[in-house]
């Protein structure tokens, strides 16, 4: 015969058997492949959906959950369920609480007053036995935006510092910046809450604390004071997202309270006196080197271990910690593990390459041992390769003689590509290459001289933009070069290599004299002027005014002058003699001729010039036209040829061609500035704050607020304590509520230490003097004996005190 508590066990196991069977069919049908895409795009209608949400089976409400859910993330309507749902939020059970809570932080904001008949059964579940349905409670409540619960929400986040889980605790700290968005009066209260988190003592909650703190009351710095240091330590265990932002808060907490020392270090000269020590010079020799503040210190040391993260972008926060506030050796700490993030993805590589970049502008050197890894691959981007191609004109200065040839012959492969944009990076990168380091720049010169043969017009032109560059660095010594450039005139058919070639004639213009080849140039140049390009027409009228220009300049004579005439020959006048009728007779006989010096043919370059003004004269270009009007204009005048020597023979400044993200020094390493630039749309990308400067000495915060100690502080009765803080208060006060006797002899026996009573002892026999030993030994005995006694007794007491505080501990806890 069988009972009835067996009848009802054998029940209960079929039933829960037979659900775990439907629901394992359940998942084998959606796993099946074609099946679950139908599934998921059948719609059941309305009322069969209300029919599960209201059903009393949990595996159906669940499936009509499930169901809504799923046409949620559809976007389609699921507002019609809102009341069948929400009643379904004093459900026991979590997995129909998660579900229904997803709905609500969803819909709660169009159906304020249908959200809030559920703000009393999610209250209840903040005393719920289980830790996460306690935090999933308060992560609802304070997700609901609707403002009028606000005042709720900070209760429940007060309610959320004291309890138990520390899941719970980071929830809490997690719902603050949600109230303050919700209700930015209640800032009063939530940071009055927020010192409470920073200083628990499990990592996760602090980590959360500290999120919140940034997004509340960022500029509050003496909040974290007391915290600074149990923050530091905490660092390494927190999460990635935590770990992020608590080195923000750092870098920006260094900055406000530790200002910059420097102390003056004395240099070794290597001589030394006869006795071995250094001989002292009469002038002081010393270098600068920073002093770093003890707090400053084991902020540095203690996020070391970070740069093994997996998370580069932890790495990378740990190496703006380090460029922004620690010394050259931090600094080359970080170097390593920022290289190795090239080896990660290109979205990875290319982020990472950006903030290389910008540790390298300040310290190239340190980057010379990684040269292998900044090498361009075949399979790499358009934007990662020119970052490595900029790295590598970086650290080239620094590199020795095989990896400057090295890095030369990949820029002359690279220059002879089929990519447009790679032929003209490497081409400039080269050039860069040859201004930092002038032992390399014949060989560069070299390199790009082979170019300019090219049928590569692209490449041509970028090949002599980039000698233009080199040239004016030294004018004096590449008159050669010129003229071999000159003969390229007839090869070179891209408009930008002939314009480029003309001007650096026309500079060359006054070199030599009368033997100089730009009047040669410039003739050769003037039959084919009409069919020039519009870039190279500007040249040639330039180089036709340089060259007539530097005529003038030679000519004895100023522009415009004429030959003085001929004085006239001395004549009598006759007419007082002979009178009026015998004049003209008289003018005939004794009449001597003046006539006019033929003038001399015109120069060759005056030709020239007169010509080039009177094709210019007729092009269909305005610019073309305006231009040659106006130096026309400057040669005309003899009094304007000074101002026009000054206009058009001025030296030319040399140009630098500056690193491409030097413009980018300014932001911070990891910021999405920092990737972008200045180039981030009309007004740059917003939200970017720059680092704090450094506090001035003597205006930082007192160092003593870092002093605290959490562990060890004493807390005023309106602070909220944790769980474990009462507990570990409870122990304190139990042994402290324990005799002397017992600790001191329980320290003496496990740890070889003397009791109190001894020590006393000792000290009042060390001050009686060495007369009374055997009164000593006798007392020694004496007080053996009755610490044994005492001990005894001690024993007892105390066991009986441990176990009544046991009991009181356990009622508590279960109360």
């Amino acid at each position: 015969m069988y009972n009835a508590e067996d009848v009802w066990l054998t029940f209960g196991r079929k039933r829960v058997a037979r659900e775990l069977t439907l629901d394992a069919a359940q998942s084998a049908r959606s796993s099946r492949p074609g099946a679950s895409s139908s599934a998921a795009t059948k719609n059941l209608p309305t009322a069969q959906i209300k029919k599960l949400l209201d059903s009393r089976n949990d595996r159906e409400v669940l499936d009509g959950l499930r169901k809504v859910i799923s046409m949620m993330y559809r976007s389609q309507p699921c507002l019609p369920f809102f009341s069948s749902v929400v009643k379904n939020v004093a459900s026991p059970n979590i997995e129909i609480k998660k579900l229904v809570y997803i709905y609500l932080l969803n819909h709660a904001e169009q159906e304020p007053d249908l959200a809030l008949l559920s703000i009393n059964t999610i209250q209840k579940s903040l005393s719920d036995g289980n830790p996460q349905v306690r935090a999933l409670a308060l992560k609802t409540m304070s997700g609901i935006r609707v403002p009028v619960i606000s005042q709720i929400v900070s209760l429940a986040i007060k309610k959320g510092l004291g309890d138990m889980s520390p899941y719970v605790r980071k929830a809490a700290a997690l719902a603050i910046p949600k109230c303050y968005r919700l209700d930015p009066n209640t800032l009063p209260q939530l940071l009055d809450y927020l010192p409470t988190l920073l200083g628990d003592r499990q990592y996760y909650v602090a980590g959360a604390a500290v999120k919140a703190f940034l997004e509340i009351c960022p500029d509050r710095i003496d909040l974290v004071h007391p915290h600074y240091r149990s923050l530091v330590k905490k660092l390494v265990d927190m999460d990635e997202w935590s770990q992020l932002a608590t080195l923000g808060l750092m870098t920006r907490y260094a900055r406000k309270c530790f200002p910059r020392r420097t102390r003056k270090v004395k240099k070794s000269n290597g001589t030394k006196s006869f006795y071995g020590d250094e001989e002292e010079d009469g002038q002081e020799s010393g270098e600068e080197i920073e002093v770093l503040d003890p707090d400053l210190e084991l902020l540095l040391k203690s996020i070391k271990p970070l740069l093994q993260s997996r998370n580069s972008a932890v790495v990378v926060a740990v190496t703006r910690c380090y460029v922004n506030l620690g010394t050259a050796e931090y600094i080359n700490l970080s170097i390593g593990p920022l290289i190795a993030l090239l080896r990660g993805p290109q979205d990875i590589q290319y982020i990472a390459l950006y903030n290389i970049v910008s540790v390298c502008l300040t310290r190239p050197e340190a980057f010379v041992r990684y040269a292998s890894y900044f090498l361009v691959h075949s399979t790499d981007p358009s934007q990662v390769w020119e970052l490595k191609l900029e790295l590598l004109t970086l650290i080239f200065p620094h590199c020795g003689s095989d990896m400057k040839s090295l890095i030369l012959n990949e820029l002359e492969h690279f220059s002879r590509g089929s990519d447009e944009d790679l032929v003209r990076e490497s081409v400039r990168a080269i050039g860069r290459c040859a201004q930092s380091d002038a032992r390399t720049s014949a060989r560069c010169l070299r390199l790009l001289l082979k170019q300019i043969t090219s049928l590569d017009g692209n490449l041509v032109a970028e090949s002599l933009t980039v000698i233009r560059h080199l040239i004016q660095q030294d004018p004096g010594s590449h008159t050669n070069t010129v003229i071999r450039l000159a003969k390229n005139l007839d090869t070179a058919t891209n408009p930008r290599a002939r314009a480029t070639i003309i001007w650096l004639v026309g500079e060359f213009a006054g070199i030599g004299g009368e033997d100089n080849i730009a009047p040669d140039v410039l003739r050769i140049l003037a039959k084919g002027f009409v069919d020039e390009a519009e870039p190279a027409k500007l040249q040639i009228v330039l180089l036709a005014a340089k060259v007539y220009l530097h005529h003038l300049n030679r000519s004895e004579l100023e522009p415009g002058r004429i030959e003085p005439l001929p004085a006239p020959v001395p004549t009598t006048n006759y007419s007082d003699e002979v009178g009026n009728e015998g004049f003209a007779e008289i003018e005939s006989t004794h009449q001597t001729p003046y006539t006019l010096p033929e003038p001399e043919p015109d120069h060759p370059i005056v030709v020239l010039w007169n010509y080039i003004l009177l094709l210019a004269r007729y092009d269909t270009s305005y610019d073309l036209r305006d231009r040659t009007r106006l130096y026309k204009a400057l040669l005309a005048v003899p009094s304007s040829t000074q101002l026009a020597s000054l206009m058009l023979l001025a030296p030319k400044p040399v140009p630098h061609t500056p690193s491409p993200s030097e413009g980018r020094t300014n932001f911070i390493l990891g910021s999405a500035s920092l990737v972008i630039g200045e180039d981030g749309g009309m007004h740059g990308l917003r939200g970017y704050e720059p680092l704090p400067k450094w506090v001035e000495a003597g205006k930082e915060p007192d160092p003593s607020l870092r002093d605290t100690d959490v562990a060890k502080s004493e807390y005023d009765e309106k602070r909220v304590m944790t769980a474990s803080e009462r507990i570990d208060s409870a122990v304190r006060d139990t042994r402290g509520d324990a005799p002397l006797e017992a600790i001191s002899k329980v320290n003496g026996a496990g740890g070889g230490k003397m009791g109190l009573d001894e020590w006393l002892a000792s000290s009042e026999e060390e001050d009686e003097g060495e007369e009374e030993d055997g009164d000593e030994e006798q007392s020694e005995e004496e007080t053996e004996s009755e610490e044994e006694s005492s001990e005894e007794t001690s024993d007892a007491e105390e066991a009986d005190e441990n176990s009544d505080n046991d009991d009181q501990e356990h009622d508590s806890l279960v109360k």
